[in-house]
């Protein structure tokens, strides 16, 4: 691996390493010994503290800040992965903090992992090869995404929870730590323990949505069918259907659960 320019002038510690065939933007901060290896892209305004490892094919948005000793890129811990080409794709103005690793995808999941914009991932987390997580997403210190794990907007995943392979997560729901999470979290609720299951609504997700007084009793209401009235699953969407308002975070809800990967959560 050889130490070429690739484009980077401003603010590279000259222990870093940088090869031939990386593309960096100029703007990019490099700290000490910071490896980057072929195939690798960072844009515009991007700080990659000590030590930071960066392994291809991988793209890295704007504005990241990438902790120290984060991995970034590393081939996925699938035993079928056979060397394919696979990829990581990061958004823009993520915070990464020390010591995180993200896995690049596996043929299996459509060859890529993807992290969307603005998120926060604390120390020591790990997202796992083909994950797909959306904006907004705050994953807390050494909290686990198995592969194949769907994260959508706004939610949140506690210290040290682990969250098993292919699970949704929907938006704006809440893991708290130490929770182990083996079914899909519709939107909007709260899980915790081990085996995780639903300790409340989300309701102060809803608040800072700005969401209405009528569209929170509603989701509520909504929730309430699934997890306080002891009806079966498909019993409380039709309920659902039939007696809610149709407004879109309901329609949302009811879409979810039809659609679950792994069971949801009861």
């Amino acid at each position: 691996m050889s130490t070429g320019r690739s484009r980077t002038s401003v603010a590279r510690d000259p222990t870093a390493v940088v090869a031939e065939g990386a593309e960096l933007d100029e703007s990019v901060a490099i700290g000490p010994y910071v490896v980057i290896e072929p195939g690798v892209t960072v844009a515009a305004g991007t700080r990659l503290d000590a030590f930071v490892v960066l392994k291809g094919p991988t793209s890295i948005g704007r504005d990241n800040r990438i902790g120290t000793g984060a991995v970034l890129g590393g081939e996925p811990q699938d035993l079928k992965y056979g060397g394919e080409p696979t990829r990581l794709v990061i958004g823009d103005a993520n915070r990464i903090g020390a010591y995180v690793t993200i896995s690049r995808g596996t043929p299996g999941g459509h060859g890529v992992t993807t992290i969307g914009n603005g998120n926060v991932l604390e120390d020591g987390a790990h997202v796992g090869h083909d994950c797909q997580v959306g904006d907004g997403v705050r994953l807390g210190a050494g909290a686990a995404l198995a592969g194949h794990v769907v994260v959508d907007d706004g939610a949140e995943i506690g210290p040290l929870a682990g969250v098993h392979q292919f699970v949704h997560v929907g938006r704006f729901a809440r893991i708290e730590g130490h929770a182990m999470v083996g079914r899909d979290v519709p939107p909007y609720v709260v899980v915790a323990g081990n085996p995780a299951s639903v300790a409340g609504i989300n309701e102060e997700a809803m608040r800072r949505r700005g969401l209405d007084a009528g569209v929170v009793a509603a989701v509520e209401s909504a929730l309430r069918l699934i997890y306080e009235s002891g009806l079966r699953l498909e019993e409380a969407v039709a309920r659902i259907e039939r007696e809610l308002p149709p407004v879109d975070e309901v329609r949302e809800l009811v879409r979810f659960v039809r659609e679950r990967h792994r069971g949801v959560i009861r």
